[in-house]
């Protein structure tokens, strides 16, 4: 068994900081995976509780690492959840089923998503000195934990002499000149390493979150920034700790810095979480200083609170827009569970603490998704020192949506066989509570990315495939985009959607091949040349697929891409796919993997689990069977593979063909016929309706075979 390095100090009683000591002592080897994440064993266990046991009698002391650490949760911040996570774990628990994906689109310090990280989680803020955290605590992206603490000891044992943008524009204010000279020459360091390609985005995101962390410690404020305290003594000093975050973290999180207006029309997940401002205090004014040094745009400053401009920064949800603003996001929001946090400040506190959206709002606006629940739990709330609330509340608003089924959309690949035009016979038929789904041999992903669960495992053995898609699921997707559209100006490719037919000298009727055969020519030529398989080759591939003949994937023995060019471009059509394929797979919890599939582990998955299985059809002349791609081997090792799923109580659905232009596969048809307790569903050739059936009659062409009871 595995754990995560909070669970492995739990189990050994002892603290996070003192278990990153025992490793960088070198007192276990921890294992380290293909992801650069460290995997804390039993054996590891084993090994620690023996060491501990020896070498820290319990009376004891804990052994301290030589430098302090923090966590998400050491910062002040107004409205922090933290010691709300008991209540919202609780009632996720309680009332939200097969919870895979969660967002938290006003995350702030990101404390609730701290609460759900092993979910694939989307997590968001429009200010920059949160969503800098986001990164460091919440990205899966590999780090290299000793440069980070090397760094950490360097600035806290640098002395700082010279002025810079901080010290000239912010001595003695929130922070003595001394510590303002610190505080702009660490920033600038790490900027400058980060350009030299001596950070990759998390050590940089790591190293700007513990000094914003040091920084909030020795602020001299009354925990935010609308003001500083004058006259006073510097008693505190900067002091940088090192960041601590969860080890075993989804590989698919992703962190948006974006208003959640723009947020939300393209992302989908299971639960959302919101939690936005209350009142009219608006977060910019409370933590302008921090967000001018996570920036480090060095802008002018100006007033007695030294604060920048914060223009586009403002929320709506601070002003009499709020309900307006509310019920605009409600609308677009794509996901199965809504969960609202909102108190009962009502007009309890001075006119800045009042809340801005009414219950009444908030009940109307959520009542049109969905059934509303309302859980409560009382808390302190924050207070400048003028009002006297009492029994305030923090409520929970649960919406249980009941436009939640997934829209379908098609691949942004053109993949042979692909089952798109076929969804709406077969997804009927899948069943509604897997926790998990394998889309066995993915083809373009048109099933998967449809499927209810959004947790899936697309797998295929075309390896220039699974290539192209991590690379989209992995790039943003305004950089795709862009590059696309570089590369069709470099290549000098027709765009119609700009320009129109009559721009190239060509006809609607007639396509593009005759302006595109050139440019098309090179880059495929540039292509073929290339010698790293990196991002740039993949979205080549891409390119290639959009202007080539039927948009297929083909390469020659050579491993050359060898179809001619097409007749249609990157239209209209194209874009809006790709951009709807983007943000589906950037959304949902999946994972692209190249494997045989009789290397695909069956113990890996339980009764909850769900297969989908389209494979090459035996019988069939596709592209993908060429060369020999599909033989009676294989037919014969797939069928036993399902055999065996369904004795270990995993469920499937097999599309396969029995019959086509007048051949027919045996194999197949005796094999259902000798498993009766599966059920066969005819499908129509012509993707227009189903018929199902229980009779083995073998007279269906194609056929969805399924392994578990199903509805008429």
């Amino acid at each position: 068994m595995n754990y995560t390095a909070t669970q492995m100090a739990k189990k050994l009683n002892i603290s996070r900081s003192y278990l990153y000591y025992l490793k960088e002592s070198r007192i276990v080897e921890v294992v380290v995976n293909e992801n650069g994440k460290a995997v804390w064993t039993e054996a590891v266990y084993e090994t620690l509780k023996e060491y501990i046991k020896k070498n820290r009698p319990k009376e004891e002391a804990e052994e301290k690492p030589p430098y302090k650490t923090i966590t998400i949760n050491n910062r002040r911040y107004l409205g922090n959840k933290y010691k709300l996570l008991p209540f919202i774990t609780k009632v996720v628990e309680a009332e939200c089923e097969n919870v895979n994906t969660v967002a938290d689109i006003f995350a702030g310090t990101g404390a609730v998503a701290s609460a759900f990280t092993n979910k694939k989680l989307i997590v968001n803020d429009n200010l920059y000195s949160n969503y800098i955290c986001h990164v460091a605590w919440f990205s899966s992206e590999p780090y290299c934990r000793e440069k980070i603490v090397e760094l950490v000891q360097m600035y806290n044992n640098e002395a700082v002499t010279a002025d810079n943008y901080m010290s000239e524009n912010f001595a003695d204010t929130y922070f003595s000149l001394e510590d303002c000279r610190k505080i702009g020459y660490i920033r600038e360091d790490i900027e400058q390493r980060y350009v030299r390609g001596e950070l990759n985005e998390r050590e940089r995101a790591l190293l700007i979150t513990s000094l914003l962390y040091a920084m909030d410690k020795i602020a001299n404020t009354c925990g935010h920034y609308d003001a500083y305290r004058q006259g006073i003594q510097f008693e505190k000093h900067l002091e940088l700790a090192v960041p601590q975050p969860e080890e075993q973290l989804n590989e698919n999180n992703i962190c948006y810095h974006l208003d959640t207006k723009e947020l939300t029309p393209h992302i989908e997940a299971d639960l959302v979480y919101i939690d936005p401002p209350y009142n009219s205090r608006q977060y910019c004014d409370a933590y302008h200083l921090l967000e001018n040094v996570a920036e480090w745009k060095k802008p002018e400053v100006f007033g007695v609170a030294k604060k920048m401009d914060r223009s586009k920064l403002k929320s709506e949800y601070c002003t009499k827009k709020a309900a307006e603003a509310f019920e605009g996001l409600i609308d677009s929001i794509q996901a199965r569970y809504i969960l609202l946090s909102y108190n009962n400040m009502a007009q309890k506190g001075d006119e800045r603490s009042n809340a801005k959206i009414s219950d009444e709002d908030i009940w109307r606006i959520l009542g049109k998704k969905g059934t509303v629940k309302v859980f409560v739990e009382n808390y302190k709330a924050f207070s400048a020192g003028k009002s006297d609330i009492q029994e305030n509340q923090e409520r929970l608003f649960l919406c249980v949506c009941q436009e939640s089924e997934k829209k379908q959309i098609p691949s942004a690949l053109n993949y042979t066989g692909g089952k798109y035009k076929l969804l709406p016979q077969i997804l009927p038929f899948f069943p509604e509570d897997a926790d998990c789904v394998v889309d066995l041999f993915c083809g373009g992903c048109n099933v998967g990315i449809n499927v209810a669960c959004s947790r899936v495992q697309f797998n295929d053995s075309n390896g220039y495939l699974i290539g192209l898609l991590n690379t989209l699921k992995r790039l943003p997707k305004e950089e795709i985009f862009q590059w696309l559209y570089a590369a069709i100006r470099k290549y000098n490719l027709s765009l119609v959607c700009e320009h129109g037919y009559e721009y190239y000298g060509c006809e609607s009727s007639k396509g593009l091949a005759s302006y595109n055969k050139e440019g098309y020519g090179r880059l495929r030529k540039d292509f073929n040349n290339c010698t790293e398989k990196n991002d740039d080759y993949y979205l080549m591939l891409y390119l290639l697929l959009v202007y080539s003949f039927n948009n297929q994937i083909r390469f020659n023995r050579k491993g050359e891409f060898n179809l001619p060019v097409g007749k249609r471009d990157f239209n209209g059509n194209m874009q809006k796919k790709l951009a709807d394929f983007l943000d589906r797979i950037k959304s949902g919890d999946y994972r692209f993997t190249k494997q045989d599939f009789r290397e695909i582990a069956r113990e890996d998955f339980t009764d909850r689990s769900f297969f989908y299985v389209d494979p090459p059809y035996l019988i069939t002349c596709a592209t993908y069977n060429e060369q020999a791609g599909w033989t009676e081997q294989d037919e014969r090792d797939l069928l036993e593979y399902l055999e065996r799923l369904d004795e270990e109580g995993i469920r499937f659905a097999l599309s396969n063909v029995l019959e086509s232009k007048g051949k027919k596969n045996d194999i197949l048809a005796d094999w259902i016929n000798r498993n009766e307790r599966f059920h066969m569903i005819e499908l129509d050739y012509d993707y227009s309706n189903s018929n199902y059936h229980t009779k083995r009659d073998g007279a269906a062409k194609e056929v969805l075979v399924v392994n578990y009871e199903i509805g008429r």
